[in-house]
């Protein structure tokens, strides 16, 4: 079968996710957000914060990115810093309490999202749906695509 955009996994992949990227930074922007902001608000520990370093891997982001997320975030008075009691070198980047009411938001956001998706999907999609992208993800992160055999 020749390969076309329609039976492609990787182009299938990359323009869902543009699609749901550009919905969530749509509806951010009416709160004067994006979605990197309202990811990162639901990554940080809502209790006990989060470690600086552990940010950028959880998020896929280069720490010069994080950085300028962070410290717009801070102006915004979303999060501030504190230094990691168990860790000196370390700094807990937590919420404020305008930045849980920003998470509570946020998370009722992405609520929505995944319920009306699994109204339109039979039980068994979403079953196949998870295995299928944890089947991809697995292939990517244990470098099975591109190994030189």
């Amino acid at each position: 079968m020749k390969e076309t955009k329609e039976t492609s996994i990787d182009h299938q992949l990359r323009a869902t996710w543009q699609a749901v990227a550009k919905m969530y930074n749509e509806e951010a922007s009416k709160y004067g957000s994006t979605m990197a902001t309202i990811f990162l608000l639901l990554t940080i520990d809502k209790h006990t914060g989060s470690a600086s370093t552990s940010l950028g891997p959880k998020m896929g982001m280069e720490a010069t990115s994080l950085s300028r997320l962070l410290k717009s975030m801070e102006e915004k008075g979303l999060i501030y810093r504190e230094k990691n009691p168990n860790d000196g070198r370390s700094v807990l980047i937590k919420l404020t309490d305008f930045g849980k009411e920003k998470r509570e938001t946020s998370k009722q956001s992405v609520l929505q999202f995944n319920n009306t998706v699994k109204q339109k999907l039979s039980k068994e999609e979403v079953a196949v749906f998870f295995k299928v992208t944890a089947t991809i993800n697995n292939l990517v992160v244990n470098k099975k695509i591109f190994n030189n055999i």
